[in-house]
């Protein structure tokens, strides 16, 4: 018996796919991906604080909070991520939440530009290996580590639920990430990984987000922010409150979407351009595939687009199937 964890340790949120090789369903976890020290975090005055508590180099940070419960600790959306203390904490979180205290392998991704360069794979990989002190009274031991580039896990999710994968062989398969801060891709032909023609745009989620709240507030005099409207979609709520008024934000995510969508998927081509075939599937995966699923549909009109089942788990999943494997 194999213990595997597949991490996605997203800007917006952490996902966790764990359990041992044998299992059919592992065990799946979504929780927001705010981190920072404990004193940083707001006082909750009505329910019960959700968040996890864990050390970071013996410093006591509160992990897996919405980012609007933290105070005067910056948000972390830049491409040295996984250097910070945050990510560190979003780590540990995530290996408390699989209550193992010895993991066999830990399987994780990166941006794909980011995957790119071998000494951040290899100090990442070296920050996540070993012995963990996650808590006071509770060490966790990580003996293998591998990095992928992240829409990687959603092609072996993909797979996975193929009933002939032969059927793909000679394929080239394109996997669109739409995460909070980037949007990655991946092209894959005959199985194999094409650097050159896989890439990351910075025009995602967030973007998504900023673009629609500012559409809401052209129109109602009020910025709800992007923090709101985050939480909003998280939660499945269909509304903000701007002014004590319940605004419908649908309408203005559709547009802002179309917007930023048109640019994403202009980058995705021109990475394309020297390919002399042309893209047999699309995978679809990511938290965000749901605000670019109509301009990927747009600019590949002919290219059947599959959509992950529950695709912010895609990646997480298909990590844990590639590490349990």
């Amino acid at each position: 018996m194999m213990l595997t964890v597949g991490l996605d340790i997203g800007y917006s949120n952490l996902k966790i796919v764990y359990g041992d090789n044998t299992e059919v369903s592992p065990k799946m976890i979504k929780r927001p991906a705010g981190a920072a020290p404990l004193d940083h975090l707001g006082q909750r005055i009505m329910g019960s604080d959700d968040s996890l508590h864990v050390l970071v180099d013996g410093k006591e940070f509160a992990a897996a909070v919405s980012h609007d419960r933290i105070e005067n600790w910056p948000r972390e959306l830049h491409k040295d991520y996984t250097a910070t203390e945050s990510y560190r904490a979003l780590f540990n979180a995530g290996l408390l939440l699989t209550e193992m205290s010895e993991i066999d392998c830990v399987v994780t991704g990166l941006p794909t530009n980011q995957y790119l360069d071998a000494g951040l794979r290899e100090h990442l990989t070296k920050i996540m290996r070993g012995e963990h002190q996650i808590t006071p009274r509770r060490k966790v031991v990580v003996h293998e580590v591998k990095i992928v580039p992240q829409p990687l896990g959603g092609f072996v999710d993909w797979m996975h639920g193929l009933n002939d994968p032969s059927q793909i062989e000679d394929s080239s398969v394109l996997v669109v990430d739409p995460g909070f801060f980037s949007v990655d891709w991946v092209l894959l032909v005959n199985g194999e990984f094409k650097r050159a023609s896989s890439g990351t745009s910075l025009d995602a989620t967030s973007v998504v987000l900023d673009e629609a709240a500012a559409l809401i507030a052209k129109d109602h005099g009020g910025n709800p922010g992007r923090s709101k409207l985050e939480n909003a979609v998280r939660a499945e709520r269909s509304t903000v409150s701007v002014f004590g008024e319940r605004i419908e934000i649908a309408p203005y995510l559709a547009d802002a979407s179309a917007k930023v969508g048109h640019i994403a998927c202009s980058q995705i081509q021109e990475s394309l351009r020297k390919e002399n075939s042309s893209i047999d599937q699309i995978v679809l995966v990511g938290g965000g595939a749901p605000f670019f699923e109509a301009s990927i549909k747009e600019a590949f009109a002919k290219t059947p687009i599959n959509l992950a089942k529950e695709a912010v788990f895609a990646n997480a999943r298909g990590f844990w199937r590639g590490g349990a494997a």
